[in-house]
């Protein structure tokens, strides 16, 4: 069986059991035997796939875990993978531990194997503050590593370049699914970071089932993978083009002796970023321990991606980064929206108050506010303008001697304050640009580039002496809302 190394703390097999489709079977209140759930998942660590993904929110997995390992399968035989998904707001220390102790509790641990974090908005910072507070747990022993979920690439190299010590990023990738070969797939080599792809099989869709079928409507569809990656097949070019791929794949797969759904994990498998697959099991309802295996005993040759990324050509790219389809539309998920996932509205990232003559003032907490007597952006009519701001978040710089990731810091600043007037990046129509090195003027002007491309504000870019040596970037905004 083969493995991957994470840390030298951390193996995992190179096959992960996703354990996401329990919620899915206990949708609507229906009840499932946990301990026949953790039965049937005896035979995977019995084949040699020994390690398992789930999250505080997919229902009872973690419980289904912690007896698995507990009454038949000792710990260190396994690995258990979960994740902590908060809700949109701000959580103290206190409530993080919580948040640990809970997976702790039910996955009947003493340390969490491998803890992945999601944040549902870069523009708000308490995703920070979260893991900063996780890594003060690692530090005390209660998580044994740090990973991500759905982080985007500026995203992950900011946490990175912040001193944040993770080893994995679990991400959607797939043959329909190539946004982490743009940027994502570099930065994970350049920093050691693993990529966990899932929707290598996109909810079954890549598989001999699907071949030559019509189409189908995404109301009819039985499990909430399928909506899911019936929206990315949409996406990526609709239903005439994901045949002509699955017709490639068959002629791969026959030629190999193997399944359409062996050859997309394989091809994803193989690519040297990638650690892990995740392929969905439903414990007690169906297994798929020897098509799994096969991938692992199988290679492909290089004419096989040859054809396969011929194939691939013919489909649209999917837009935007890894996890943009939990933060902006269109939103791939079950429901097309955030429906499942979100239970409260989005809180205003930053602290307003309002003055006599209406304008309503933004203040981000640095020490620089209270120190200068200025607030972080002021509205006041239509226009809103926004103090320079550079990447301080507390007393902390975020991203560390990295000019790219303080200017993605400092954008998401300003970002916040816009979203806590009612604005939107988009109502930008000016940023000035300070840089402390000349030399750090490409990456910074790339940086607004990336997060400004289809905006356009008027721009100056200019050097200057900053104060404080630690800041490399000051970028001031102004924007105007249009009725």
């Amino acid at each position: 069986m083969k493995n991957s190394s994470l840390s030298p703390h951390l193996s995992i097999s190179n096959i992960i059991t996703g354990l996401w489709q329990v919620a899915d079977m206990e949708r609507g209140g229906k009840a499932i035997n946990i301990d026949e759930a953790a039965r049937a998942l005896i035979p995977y660590v019995e084949a040699g796939l020994t390690t398992f993904d789930m999250a505080d929110h997919y229902g009872s997995a973690e419980l289904i875990a912690g007896i698995l390992h507990k009454k038949y399968i000792p710990k260190n035989q396994i690995q258990l993978l979960t994740k902590w998904v908060p809700q949109l707001g701000k959580f103290s220390k206190q409530e993080v531990r919580e948040a640990v102790q809970t997976s702790l509790k039910r996955l009947q641990v003493e340390q969490l194997d491998l803890l992945q974090y999601h944040a549902w908005n870069y523009a708000n910072p308490v995703w920070l503050d979260h893991l900063f507070y996780l890594q003060e747990l690692r530090r005390e022993g209660l998580i044994s590593e740090l990973g991500l979920t759905n982080f985007d690439t500026a995203h992950l190299k900011m946490v990175l370049d912040s001193g944040i010590q993770v080893v994995s990023n679990q991400i959607s990738f797939s043959l329909i699914d190539q946004r982490a070969n743009q940027s994502m797939v570099s930065l994970c080599r350049q920093y050691g970071v693993k990529i966990l792809a899932f929707g290598t099989i996109a909810g079954g869709f890549l598989s001999k089932k699907w071949l030559g079928k019509p189409e189908p409507h995404i109301d009819t569809l039985s499990t909430w993978s399928e909506m899911k990656y019936k929206r990315f097949i949409d996406q990526s070019g609709g239903w005439a083009k994901f045949q002509k791929l699955l017709q490639v794949l068959d002629e791969v797969a026959q030629s190999n002796s193997l399944d359409i759904a062996n050859i997309a994990s394989l091809y994803i498998l193989e690519h040297e970023a990638v650690g892990a697959v995740i392929i969905g099991a439903r414990p007690s309802q169906s297994e798929h321990i020897q098509s799994n295996l096969r991938i692992i005993e199988n290679t492909l040759s290089d004419n096989d991606k040859v054809k396969i990324g011929i194939a691939l050509q013919n489909l649209y790219p999917i837009a935007g980064d890894c996890g943009d389809e939990y933060r902006k539309p269109p939103f791939l998920t079950a429901s097309g929206d955030l429906s499942h996932h979100i239970e409260d509205g989005s809180p205003l990232p930053y602290s307003t108050k309002t003055g006599k003559d209406g304008r309503i003032q933004v203040l981000s907490g640095t020490v620089w506010e209270d120190l200068a007597g200025y607030c972080r952006a002021i509205k006041q009519g239509n226009r809103i303008v926004v103090s320079g701001t550079t990447a301080t978040h507390g007393k902390q710089v975020i991203g560390g001697k990295d000019p790219t990731s303080q200017t993605h810091f400092i954008i998401d600043k300003i970002e916040g304050a816009l979203q806590s007037v009612g604005s939107k990046l988009e109502d930008v129509i000016r940023t000035r640009i300070f840089i402390r090195n000349i030399e750090d003027w490409e990456a910074v002007a790339k940086a607004h580039g990336a997060r400004f491309k289809d905006i356009q504000p008027v721009n100056t870019l200019v050097k200057a002496e900053l104060i404080g040596e630690e800041y490399l970037v000051e970028i001031e905004a102004e924007a105007y809302i249009t009725e």
